[in-house]
């Protein structure tokens, strides 16, 4: 069985299912597991992150919308080379993957004819079934099912911890900085489970541009930086734009100390198993006097 995945979150879930021997090609942007980093590179981004910043990546996504341009490429002969029995991609954000009529018209091109399996979760009820739908297509559904059912009862377990609290303090998750975003699809169910009040975003919705005022009259008693694709260190760098904001000062998680990075390219952006990890890492922020700190550096930050 050969898997080309073109997604960094289906990478995650095939090899979550034991399935990274048979994983012979991904993106670029596949870093999880490490071992994801060694397989052979068949989709790349029209855009370099590492020398751009979050305002000129903005401006050239929206370019690239405006003109329905596709923000990856496939590397064709790489992509011939990997001859995938199956193909694992997305159907829910063109800012996070192919277009998916771009990846039916590349498999037009392989020898053979390839299962392509696309997901599109907007919950996180959602992701679980992605990752059966993948276990059962490639023969893991034993696998698929067993890792399910961990994942639900750690769910349950912060939401069970979380509810014993009466309090449910505001919450701001961004999920880009410049301009500002809130976070969508599974985030803010994720802060509902984890005993918060996302104020800004709605459940199973993608995320969309908040104005500052909107942001201030919420008035949030956290916020949580998780720009879309950025590692904790990144997010660290990109935050003076906010400092910049009328009345940033004055917002009370900014007054309680209570404005957290996280890595969201980890443990929030990317519809695999790691969102339970995020939740957890939701639940230590918000609720600190039920959920005791264990977030690794790597993973969440205060900000001074």
């Amino acid at each position: 069985m050969r898997i080309c995945s073109l997604v960094p979150s289906a990478t995650e879930i095939a090899f979550a299912l034991g399935l990274g021997d048979e994983v012979v090609g991904v993106t670029h942007e596949c870093d999880y597991p490490p071992e994801a980093k060694k397989r052979r590179i068949v989709v790349r981004s029209v855009i370099d992150p590492d020398h751009c910043s979050s305002r000129e990546i903005d401006s050239v996504v929206r370019e690239h919308l405006r003109a329905k341009k596709s923000l990856y490429t496939i590397d064709l002969p790489s992509f011939r080379e990997a001859n995938p029995d199956f193909i694992l991609t997305q159907d829910l954000c063109d800012v996070c993957a192919l277009d998916y009529n771009e990846v039916v018209e590349a498999a037009l091109s392989l020898a053979r004819k390839p299962k392509i399996i696309s997901l599109a979760p907007a919950r996180l009820s959602d992701v679980l079934r992605d990752i059966e739908i993948v276990g059962e297509a490639v023969g893991r559904r034993t696998d698929a099912e067993t890792l399910v059912r961990q994942l639900k009862q750690r769910i349950e377990s912060v939401r069970e911890r979380a509810s014993s609290s009466d309090l449910r303090p505001r919450v701001a998750c961004l999920e880009w900085l410049d301009p500002i975003y809130n976070a969508g699809h599974w985030v803010p169910e994720m802060v509902d489970l984890a005993g918060g009040l996302d104020g800004l975003g709605e459940k199973g919705e993608p995320s969309k541009e908040v104005g500052w005022d909107t942001v201030r009259t919420f008035a949030p008693q956290v916020v949580v930086l998780m720009p879309c694709g950025f590692d904790i260190q990144r997010t660290l760098s990109e935050t003076t734009p906010l400092h910049r904001l009328e009345g940033w000062s004055e917002l009370p998680a900014v007054k309680d100390a209570k404005v957290f990075a996280v890595n969201g390219s980890a443990y929030f952006n990317r519809s695999g198993p790691r969102l339970i990890d995020g939740l957890e890492i939701l639940a230590q922020i918000i609720h600190p006097e039920i959920f005791p700190w264990r977030a690794p550096l790597e993973a969440a930050q205060r900000l001074a």
